[in-house]
């Protein structure tokens, strides 16, 4: 029952895109896709960017970790003397402890809280980013005349779509005037997630079609059309 559900909701979508974009064509607008994964890492500066926040990421990690190690260090010597204290002097290393594990908490919320330094560091490299991303997309629907956009990458499923709908180079490509890109010939496919830095890597030939279901998350520009 849920199958057949889920088949109805999915042919619902796909008769509602199909009679947006017959409606679009009528007015010589068109619907097209992007995937923001593809295009984010054919852009050195992101890439620069992630592993600014694998490096920080990686440090206070570390830092968490030490003193957590030494919390460890202290609950088991304080297991190994406690015959040999008294009341007084067990309350007070059990205070320590208590002390010192909650420094450890502390600094774990200081660096990676959902407000934490490396959300606010993430948000200072990375939405500049995004935004010049988005621009360009609008500028390209705008003398292109598209109607919508759609992104590969944002979770939506999509059973199939024509590579000639696929815009994202066109979007780099126009993202090129204002920050630096790779070049169209060197560009990573679109299923290359690892080593985002942007270097040049042959791009190849794609397949006429993709039939895809999407569910990733992650840095993707935000969705702003919809105000």
């Amino acid at each position: 029952m849920k199958a057949l559900k889920t088949l109805a909701l999915t042919a619902a979508l796909l008769c509602g895109m199909m009679s947006a974009q017959a409606q679009l064509m009528g007015g010589s607008q068109k619907i097209v896709y992007v995937d923001s994964e593809y295009i984010m890492a054919n852009i050195p500066e992101y890439g620069d960017a992630q592993e600014e926040l694998n490096a920080l990421s990686a440090r206070w990690q570390g830092e968490v970790k030490a003193i957590y190690d030494k919390v460890e260090e202290m609950y088991s010597k304080y297991q190994t003397e406690m015959l040999l204290l008294s009341e007084d002097q067990k309350r007070a290393r059990e205070q320590a402890i208590i002390a010192k594990e909650q420094e450890a908490k502390n600094l774990q919320m200081q660096y990676f809280g959902s407000e934490g330094q490396l959300y606010q560091k993430r948000t200072e490299l990375i939405q500049p980013i995004q935004e010049k991303i988005y621009t360009a997309m609008q500028e390209l629907a705008q003398t292109k005349n598209y109607g919508f956009i759609l992104d590969m990458a944002s979770g939506t499923s999509i059973l199939w779509a024509s590579d000639k709908n696929d815009v994202s180079d066109d979007v780099l490509d126009q993202l090129g005037n204002v920050m630096q890109t790779v070049r169209r010939e060197d560009r990573k496919k679109a299923n290359a997630t690892s080593n985002v830095g942007g270097t040049s890597n042959s791009g190849g030939n794609r397949p006429s079609g993709k039939s895809i279901s999407t569910g990733t998350t992650g840095n993707t520009p935000e969705s702003k059309g919809k105000k």
